[in-house]
C-alpha cells in the first residue's frame, strides 16, 4: 500500500512516469473510463473546497468508480470530537482510497499511519498540497515541454501558500531551474524552505517586492491569492490583500511564451482581461487537475501500467525520533490531538524538525 502525503514521496523517475500517464489520459480520457469500476474514493474534507474536491470526484467518476465522503468538518463525526486516526480507521472499512484536506498541518500523515487504504493529502493547512503540485507540473510540461532549465516567478502569499511550498520542493529536483520570490515582506517565503530545499539544490534565487521588475525574464509566473483564512489578524489581511494585481500593462512586460499559472480561486490578483491572453494557463491548469488525479488514483490503487511509488514519507516517519517535546506550531496536528507523540527528524543542516509540519523542535 502506498500514500501520497508529500511531493517527495515520488522519485523523479516515478514522477515522470505519473506525468506521462496524465498526458496520455489528457489525450484519450475515454480509454480509462472503466479502469476503476467497483472502486470507491472517500473525500474527507475538513475545510471547504470547490476545485480540489470536485476535481477528485470528477477524476474517480471518469475512471468508472464512485465517491463518498463529507465536504466540511461540521457534517462529520469530528464535530463530536472524533480523532483523525479513528475517522480513517472507519473510512477504511467503506472505501478503497481516500483524499483528505485538513486545516491542521500533518493531519493526512497522521491518517496514513492508521489507514488500511491509500491516503492522498489534498492540502494540510499552510504546509503541503501535493496533488496541486502534480497539476502544476503537468501544466508546465504541456506548456513548455520540460520541467528543467526554467525561470519561475512565485508571486503573492509565499508564507502561507502551501501550493508554492509544494511546487518549490518539486521543481528543485530538476536541473537548471531558477526561482524568483515576489511578495511583501510580511509574506516572504519561509526561511526553512530556502535553507533546506533551495540552497542545498544550488538553485539561483531572488527575493523581490515588485512584480514589474521580475516579469521580463520569467518562463512561468505562478500567481497566488492572499489567503484570508490563514490570517489571525483581519487588519493585516486588509492591508496586504491588494499587494499584487496582474493586469495587461504588466503582461506586456512578459515573454511571448510565458505561462501564467494560478491554483485558484482568485480574488483580485489577476484582472479579468488577462483571461483572454493566450499565456493565461490557469483554467487549463484546473482541467489538468482532473487528468493528473486520475493518473494518481490509478497508480496508488495498483491499476496503472507502470511500477509502484516509493513510500518515502512514511519511511522518514518510521526513522523519526520521539522526543516528547511539543511542537510549537499552533497549526500542527500534534497540538489538536494531545495523545499524538511529537516526532522529529533532522533537516539538511541537522536541525530537528517536526515530521508532521516541518517546524523546528523547541
Amino acid at each position: 500500500m502506498r500514500h501520497l502525503i508529500d511531493p517527495l514521496d515520488f522519485t523523479v523517475e516515478e514522477l515522470d512516469r505519473l506525468l506521462r500517464l496524465g498526458e496520455d489520459i489528457r489525450r484519450e480520457p475515454g480509454a480509462y473510463s472503466e479502469s476503476c469500476k467497483g472502486k470507491k474514493l472517500a473525500t474527507l474534507f475538513y475545510e471547504p473546497s470547490t476545485r480540489t474536491r470536485l476535481s477528485f470526484e470528477a477524476a474517480m467518476l471518469n475512471l468508472g468508480g464512485s465517491v463518498l465522503g463529507f465536504p466540511s468538518a461540521n457534517v462529520s463525526s469530528v464535530s463530536k470530537g472524533e480523532s483523525v486516526a479513528d475517522t480513517i480507521r472507519i473510512v477504511s472499512c467503506y472505501a478503497d482510497i481516500a483524499a483528505m484536506r485538513h486545516p491542521l498541518e500533518g493531519a493526512p500523515m497522521r491518517a496514513a499511519r492508521f489507514s488500511r487504504i491509500p491516503v492522498i493529502n489534498a492540502g494540510d493547512g499552510g504546509h503541503q498540497h501535493p496533488t496541486q503540485t502534480l497539476t502544476d507540473l503537468l501544466t508546465i510540461l504541456t506548456r513548455r515541454g520540460r520541467l528543467s532549465h526554467l525561470k519561475i516567478g512565485f508571486c503573492g502569499d509565499l508564507k502561507y501558500g502551501r501550493t508554492v511550498h509544494s511546487l518549490v520542493n518539486a521543481l528543485a529536483r530538476y536541473e537548471g531551474n531558477e526561482f524568483v520570490f515576489i511578495s511583501p515582506e510580511e509574506l516572504r517565503v519561509p526561511g526553512h524552505l530556502i535553507e533546506n530545499v533551495v540552497k542545498p539544490a544550488h538553485i539561483p534565487y531572488a527575493e523581490v517586492t515588485g512584480l514589474e521588475e521580475a516579469m521580463a525574464d520569467l518562463d512561468i509566473l505562478y500567481m497566488t491569492r492572499i489567503q484570508k483564512e490563514r490570517f489571525t489578524d483581519a487588519g493585516e489581511y486588509e492591508r496586504l490583500k491588494g499587494s499584487y494585481v496582474l493586469d495587461m500593462p504588466k503582461m506586456v512586460l512578459g515573454k511571448a511564451d510565458m505561462a501564467v499559472l494560478h491554483p485558484l480561486p482568485r480574488v483580485n490578483e489577476i484582472a479579468l482581461a488577462v483571461d483572454d491572453d493566450p499565456r493565461a494557463a490557469y483554467f487549463e491548469q484546473a482541467q489538468n487537475g482532473v487528468y493528473v488525479r486520475m493518473a494518481l488514483i490509478l497508480t496508488l490503487l495498483g491499476l496503472a501500467p507502470s511500477g509502484p511509488l516509493a513510500e518515502q514519507a512514511l519511511s522518514a516517519q518510521r526513522a523519526a525520533e520521539a522526543t516528547g517535546a511539543p511542537c510549537r506550531n499552533p497549526r500542527c496536528i500534534t497540538v489538536a490531538e494531545e495523545e499524538l507523540v511529537p516526532l522529529y527528524v533532522p533537516d539538511a543542516h541537522g536541525v530537528p524538525r517536526c515530521v508532521y509540519c516541518e517546524h523546528k523542535m523547541p
